[in-house]
């Protein structure tokens, strides 16, 4: 039988020992599965005013009586980019039903997020995360963060990291079934 290792010894070197093998599925696994954290917030959403990528302006609280996600996000954030499927998926799926998605880049220029959302044709409420505006949001230290504010105007949930389908799913549904104006 012909074994390449006894004919080519430095081959012997690429193969890792089992605990560098177990170290390298552990960081591909966070690096493409990196946890997120999920913080309970229940108060009122900052009174803020969007600049939409579209030129026009948006004020946060003419969004009341639906729940409101707000990603932010960057083109050059690898995670941000990963999940952008599950929450363009996901705001397909539940828009009628009362969700809305705001996407506040963190980018320089507002043509990059413009053109990048357009490239892979993400149709949500997109705008620029301005100092002003992260700080209303306590400040934005890591992306992707998203926050999740209910019917009423009251930010509900803050979850740093990446977001997915069965988690916005989880978070989202109990808000859409009680009605606005309960807590």
């Amino acid at each position: 039988m012909f074994n390449p290792i006894h004919r080519h010894p430095w081959l012997k070197r690429l193969i890792p020992s089992p605990v560098t093998a177990v170290l390298l599925i552990a960081i591909i696994w966070l690096w493409f599965h990196p946890p997120a954290t999920l913080t309970a917030v229940n108060q009122p959403a900052p009174d803020v005013t969007v600049r939409l990528l579209n030129g026009q302006q948006l004020a946060l609280a003419s969004l009341r009586g639906q729940v409101v996600l707000v990603n932010f996000w960057a083109t050059w954030c690898p995670y941000c980019i990963r999940e952008m499927p599950a929450i363009a998926s996901f705001s397909r799926d539940w828009q009628s039903r009362g969700f809305t998605v705001v996407s506040l880049s963190l980018d320089d220029n507002p043509a990059t997020a413009r053109v990048w959302l357009k490239r892979h044709d993400y149709r949500f409420v997109s705008g620029m995360a301005d100092a002003s505006i992260q700080q209303a949001f306590g400040g934005i230290r890591q992306i992707p963060s998203s926050f999740i504010i209910d019917q009423n105007g009251r930010l509900r949930e803050r979850i740093r990291g990446q977001v997915t389908y069965d988690r916005l799913q989880n978070l989202v549904s109990p808000l859409l079934t009680r009605q606005a104006g309960s807590q």
